[in-house]
């Protein structure tokens, strides 16, 4: 009894131009057929892929030089400040 894990997996892909006429030149030159020149392009992708030890990112937290008696809670008093209480 075939099981569906026993079938080769069927998908449709969009291939840009260029990458799809490299993969015909490689199965024409080397007279594979299309879709193993494909598979076999996509596992070295997959194996040569590095994962890059990075530093976590981070945020200094820095002095915006605010005025004292601005109150960045105060949404409306920023509002009145900067367009003026006709804004209403």
């Amino acid at each position: 009894m075939t099981r569906l894990h026993d079938v080769p997996h069927r998908t449709t892909l969009t291939l840009d131009d260029d990458v799809a006429a490299s993969l015909q030149s490689e199965a024409r030159r080397t007279g594979r057929p299309y879709r193993a020149v494909v598979n076999d392009a996509l596992r070295l992708g997959l194996e040569r892929r590095v994962t890059v030890e990075r530093e976590p990112f981070r945020v200094e937290a820095r002095d915006l030089g605010l005025r004292p008696d601005v109150d960045l809670d105060d949404i409306e008093g920023l509002l009145d400040a900067i367009e003026g209480t006709s804004r209403r």
